[in-house]
């Protein structure tokens, strides 16, 4: 194979690439013996993205636009991602101006109503969810004639997260990294199957417009791509419109961050019940959704217990840069960044060990180990040496190896899982988090585009835990740090709600209750009311919990006045969110469990694991005629690394007979592809502050140094020279001035070292005593600062 951009042929990892007359076509590798080789045109011609977003939900609708210019009919197949909470409630096909609503169906029943259709010769549309994970879609556009246009639509809701920085966040996924599946494993991920295109050679573009709606107003967007400027609706600045800039090529994810004037705000939706709808369904009875921000004291002393686990994945994939530049570190050089800031942050007393893997894996010690001087140290040697060579993603074998081993007694264990998702076992993987909830807090982090948002999401809310993704110039450093903090509070217990509401009302709690409850992130509950309600009427819920044996309660007052829509918004999400809930239940495949999903899913309109979506067109005056050729719609290359354990995706195309799937088959192949440019500016790994962070002791103290001494920008002569008196221990007057450098050379990334820094004070004023102010006072005249002698205590 040529390597991209030789010549006039390019090679992704599907096949070669070809330019002719101005059409991109595709083609299967002429190496490989007993494959057809085609020529094929796209089908797909464009994406079209109309999104409203109404304070953190989108309501997201989207155009496929189809043209099969071949002469046989075709089978049109797109695999897509799609965020795991989305609610998918609507698809339907336009056909010669004739629209054809599909219908929600059991899943085997919707493949048959797809197969009997291709077999009369009919045009049949099929939209389903991925068995493997709940964050791969694919669309079927079958039996297209020569010639024919069509399109399909498909509508989603979605709750949009909240930024540390109160950030509104949306994006539209378009990397699908190929998913490793484990080799015991009897099937192969379906991204195995997706052709690849290479970078700027896509063949569809991507139109995106998007209307904001905030009651407290909307201050500015920012996004990795090119936006047109943002425009408001009303002089309030509560509405706004925006779109992505004009051909836009969807070979990466589009993130858009919206910045509103007010955040954090509690909020209630209370959304009347459908007419139409079943008596006594989840959809006849009013819904609602409540938005919480609990708030209560942050423990400052120190806590000395817990037991760290940092499951780092060393697979081939971690060796891609985080962005596109020359200066980009790879994702393994971020991931041993952060490992250096959470094991300097980590407080003395508690346990600690960490795992590397790939399609295998190992521990640093044999077991946890007691944090001291000596362990830190062979641990930060033991960083140093990890590199992106283990092959694939095998996140399954550690965590059970995790899971079987005995916690320590008085040590809470937390476990970091630090990986870009490229596993194909993804719900056994949740499952086997899940099972182990009682015992452990679980913190994802997604690393790079296309990192799985159904694993990172679910291990995360399994365990109890959060998830964070990192993309593009995102430090990853600041979420980890953001997540050890909420890991060293004190666990919220006994979590409930409370209502009081008007006699003969009776609300029914929908989602489940958190299972964990950290400060100032947001937790969403959802429920509905039984029998009629009286919109003139008033309500209160109350979430209540108990943290550090003190009781809290975050209350809420409502109207019970019923918000009239066509979305059915609240419903769908509800309904989303109760089955995702029955789907990562213990006892999910369990007869009853089923059912409630079936149940929930056909009524609601919402996408499970069990249903799909299809719809024919029955209006043809005859049979289309001709064999049947399946097409898979390719996607950007992917920004993955060196190791030939995954399975990318050639999918190799033959004629299809009236029944049965075409033969799929796929190949290894190794490209590696950068990412694009993005927003936050990039790191610089040899900084000043990772520089005086590497000096820092397991005790929080800073010992005199000539390597302290350059980090300051002088000599270690003139740093002993200035100890403002005799009496004044070295390694007090080097840990006073390293606290005065974080605190002013450092401000910008105070979330970064604020736990080491918090480590630094606590040692200092137990071993300062009179002499602290006089080593704050010298050390503000030697580092030109201004620092508060308050500070330290």
């Amino acid at each position: 194979m040529k390597k991209a951009g030789t010549g006039s042929t390019q090679t992704a990892e599907s096949g070669a690439c070809t330019e002719q007359e101005g059409v991109t076509w595709y083609q299967q590798n002429p190496a490989l013996p007993s494959i057809e080789t085609t020529r094929t045109r796209v089908p797909l011609k464009g994406i079209s993205v109309d999104v409203q977003v109404k304070g953190f939900v989108a309501d997201v609708s989207a155009t496929l636009k189809y043209k099969n210019e071949e002469q046989n009919p075709l089978e049109a197949i797109f695999i897509f991602p799609m965020d795991v909470g989305s609610a998918v409630y609507s698809f339907e096909a336009l056909v010669d101006g004739k629209k054809i609503v599909a219908e929600i169906q059991e899943k085997k029943k919707a493949h048959q109503t797809y197969e009997d259709a291709l077999t009369e010769g009919k045009e049949a549309f099929l939209l389903e969810e991925d068995d493997s994970s709940g964050d791969i879609f694919s669309c079927s556009v079958g039996n297209l004639p020569p010639g024919q246009e069509a399109e399909v639509m498909l509508a989603f809701l979605r709750e949009l997260p909240v930024e540390a920085d109160g950030a509104v966040r949306f994006v539209l996924p378009a990397v699908l990294n190929p998913r490793y599946t484990p080799r015991d494993e009897e099937t192969q991920s379906v991204t195995a199957s997706i052709p690849r295109a290479p970078k700027g050679t896509l063949p569809y573009t991507l139109e995106l417009s998007m209307s904001l709606h905030s009651p407290y107003g909307i201050s500015r967007v920012a996004s990795n791509c090119s936006l047109t400027p943002l425009q408001y609706t009303k002089d309030d600045k509560t509405t706004a419109q925006v779109c992505l800039g004009p051909g836009h090529q969807f070979d990466r994810d589009v993130e858009l961050l919206i910045y509103n004037e007010e955040v954090n705000k509690p909020s209630v939706f209370v959304e009347g019940g459908i007419p139409s709808a079943k008596a006594d369904s989840l959809m006849s009875e009013t819904a609602m959704m409540f938005s919480f921000y609990p708030c209560f004291p942050e423990t400052e002393e120190p806590s000395h217990c817990g037991e760290f686990i940092f499951l780092i994945d060393c697979s081939g994939s971690m060796g891609s840069a985080m962005f596109n530049a020359d200066n980009s570190p790879t994702r393994m050089d971020s991931a041993k960044e952060t490992l250096l800031l959470l094991l300097k942050s980590l407080p003395l007393g508690c346990y600690f060990n960490i795992f590397s893997f790939g399609s295998t894996y190992d521990s640093f010690f044999p077991e946890s180990v007691e944090y001291t001087q000596q362990t830190m140290d062979s641990a930060l040697e033991k960083v140093k040496a990890m590199s992106d060579d283990l092959g694939g993603t095998e996140i399954l074998a550690p965590l059970k190896h995790i899971y079987d081993t005995a916690g320590k007694p008085g040590h809470p264990r937390q476990l970091f899982l630090f990986t870009d998702g490229e596993v194909g076992n993804t719900k056994a993987v949740i499952t086997k988090a899940a099972q182990n909830a009682n015992n452990h807090r679980c913190f994802g982090f997604g690393i790079g585009e296309g990192a799985s948002t159904a694993l990172i999401k679910g291990i995360s809310q399994a365990g109890g835990g959060t998830a964070e993704f990192i993309t593009g110039k995102e430090r990853m450093q600041p979420k980890a740090l953001r997540s050890l903090k909420a890991s060293l509070q004190p666990a919220v217990k006994n979590i409930s709600l409370q209502w009081t509401l008007p006699p003969g009302l009776e609300a029914i709690l929908v989602s489940r209750l958190p299972t964990a409850i950290f400060r100032g992130q947001r937790s969403i509950v959802y429920a509905s009311l039984k029998e009629k309600v009286d919109e003139k009427a008033q309500g209160v819920v109350s979430l209540e919990y108990t943290y550090k044996e003190e009781k809290f309660r975050n209350q809420l007052q409502f109207p019970l006045q019923t918000e009239k829509t066509s979305r059915a918004t609240i419903h769908r999400l509800s309904a989303k969110s109760l089955i995702a809930d029955l789907e990562c239940s213990h006892d999910s495949y369990s007869k009853e469990v089923q059912k409630r999903i079936l149940e929930t899913s056909l009524q609601s309109g919402v996408i499970s694991s069990l249903t799909a979506y299809v719809a024919v067109n029955k209006d043809l005056n005859q049979p289309i005629q001709g064999p049947l050729t399946r097409r898979n719609i390719p996607l950007s290359a992917v920004a993955y690394g060196y190791s030939s354990s995954f399975g990318c995706g050639m999918s190799m195309m033959k004629k299809r007979g009236k029944k049965g799937r075409p033969l799929m088959m796929s190949c290894n192949a190794v490209r590696k592809v950068d990412l694009e440019e993005q927003i936050i500016s990039p790191p610089c790994l040899d900084s000043p502050l990772m520089k005086l962070v590497s000096l820092q002791n397991a005790d929080g103290s800073w010992t005199l140094s000539s390597s302290l001494a350059s980090v300051f920008g002088i000599s270690e002569t003139e740093l002993k020279a200035q100890i403002p008196n005799s009496g004044v221990d070295p390694t007090v007057w080097a840990t006073v001035l390293a606290v005065i450098w974080l605190l002013t050379a450092g401000a910008e990334q105070r979330d970064e070292w604020e736990l080491l820094g918090r480590k630094a004070v606590a040692w200092v004023k137990g071993r300062a005593e009179s002499t602290l102010g006089d080593c704050v006072r010298a050390g503000n005249a030697l580092l030109k600062a201004s620092v508060d002698a308050a500070l330290f205590g």
